[in-house]
């Protein structure tokens, strides 16, 4: 179905078969960054010490932290029918997610360097029965492989923002050739399902995103309260999932709004811990004193930005701060999630550049369950109103609450599109079991 391979995708897989004997320094350089686990290495070569669960085995793929924490509760589901699962993904971040929560019984390994000689180890030693993939990570080798075995595929969540629709036009053979390995493709919104379609994936579903089904963030109770407690009385404000470019503007308007509102405390989480350093520095060339969460320190009297430089607190931060300024959205990332912050009934200011979540952030934005700000002035100034009118940020937040639930449902339809692949899996375990 998926034809002869284009010239673009016979070159890339030559390309990346020579390269293969640069892989060792490519993952000593990143395991140097800190984006590698040492200890399991040998899984980016496709090897692996876990031997294969007997019987049908379905494996999902979810690059990073936020692709795997949308699927936990659709992994939750195929594994409560008995299925064996193996999971993959590609940051040391989403290792340690996939540590904390995937459900007893559930591998977890790290993806493959997508070169083809790991790619066939690696199907050669799992054999999936069933291959799903997340979004939009979508690994050329990965996928020939995969499809070259006869496995169904199946893309859960499906995303195609119009950006990467315009740069596939430039190449539509390209992708036809990728996307028609696909038995099915679910995507997320109706915009993802007709670019999609248009580029050629066949037997295209809106399911709706996941994402929206995900329970809240959960929230340590005794850090919640530790923070809670440093926090006392003082009036909050919050930037969640900060890019580069963003402290800045953040930083800024605390220091505008403290003479209006005395005793003001603003909690920043970058999105990568590790530029909590940098966040700290921006805050104290600004005069401002900063403490760091990384270091075990909690916000005294004296502080005014508290930098949350630390790994999945985020359902802290919003449980303790009413108004929040969701990143990656003032700067050109494409926004950064919404949705956790709207169930824990944080008011939601927000930036123009928002593609990756369009259409929930038109939602909001639609029935005033946030607000777009454009610069330092406007984040201030939302800042401001809501500090100073507590009545119309909870107003705010209801809607934002009341907003994201009645999106929801995405996980029963993904489900019902993916039943008649799991009730074939799960007749041939039963005759394993037999």
């Amino acid at each position: 179905m998926s034809g002869k391979l284009t010239a673009v995708l016979r070159a890339y897989r030559l390309l990346s078969a020579a390269a293969t004997p640069l892989v060792p320094l490519l993952l000593a350089r990143r395991l140097k960054r800190g984006k590698e686990h040492r200890a399991r290495l040998s899984e980016r070569r496709g090897e692996t010490r876990i031997e294969r669960p007997v019987g049908a085995l379905v494996w999902l793929h979810a690059a990073s932290v936020g692709e795997l924490a949308s699927v936990l509760p659709l992994i939750g589901r195929i594994r409560s029918r008995g299925m064996n699962m193996l999971v993959t993904t590609g940051t040391v971040t989403s290792g340690g997610l996939a540590e904390q929560r995937l459900p007893r019984g559930v591998i977890h390994q790290f993806v493959p360097v997508d070169v083809p000689h790991f790619m066939r180890r690696f199907l050669g030693h799992w054999q999936p029965d069933l291959a799903m993939f997340v979004e939009s990570d979508l690994w050329p080798n990965m996928m020939i492989e995969t499809s070259l075995r006869g496995v169904p595929m199946i893309l859960v969540n499906g995303r195609l923002s119009e950006n990467s629709y315009r740069r596939w036009r430039y190449v539509p053979a390209t992708i036809v050739n990728l996307l028609r390995r696909f038995d099915l493709c679910l995507a997320s919104t109706p915009g993802d399902a007709e670019r999609l379609s248009e580029l050629g994936a066949p037997r295209v579903v809106t399911t709706g995103n996941l994402k929206l089904d995900v329970p809240a963030p959960a929230a340590d109770s005794a850090k919640l309260a530790a923070l809670s407690g440093a926090i006392g009385g003082r009036q909050v404000i919050a930037a969640a999932s900060t890019h580069a470019g963003e402290d800045g503007f953040v930083i800024e308007a605390h220091a505008r709004l403290r003479n209006h509102f005395p005793g003001l405390l603003t909690l920043i989480a970058p999105r990568h811990p590790e530029r909590g350093q940098g966040v700290g520095k921006i805050a104290t060339a600004a005069g401002l004193k900063a403490r760091l969460r990384s270091r075990g320190e909690l916000p005294d009297a004296s502080t005014d930005i508290y930098v949350a430089d630390t790994m999945g607190e985020l359902g802290v931060i919003y449980r303790v701060a009413p108004a929040v300024f969701v990143g990656g959205s003032l700067v050109r990332h494409g926004g950064q999630n919404p949705i956790e912050a709207a169930k824990l009934g944080a008011a939601i200011l927000h930036g123009p550049y928002v593609w990756n979540f369009a259409e929930i952030y038109s939602a909001l934005d639609n029935v005033h369950g946030a607000e777009l700000v454009t610069d330092a002035d406007r984040l201030t100034a939302g800042f401001g109103a809501w500090l100073g009118n507590p009545d119309a940020r909870a107003q705010v937040a209801t809607t934002a609450r009341a907003t994201v639930d009645a999106l929801g449902g995405a996980l029963d339809r993904t489900l019902q599109s993916l039943d008649p692949y799991l009730m074939q899996l799960q007749l041939r375990q039963r005759a394993y079991n037999a």
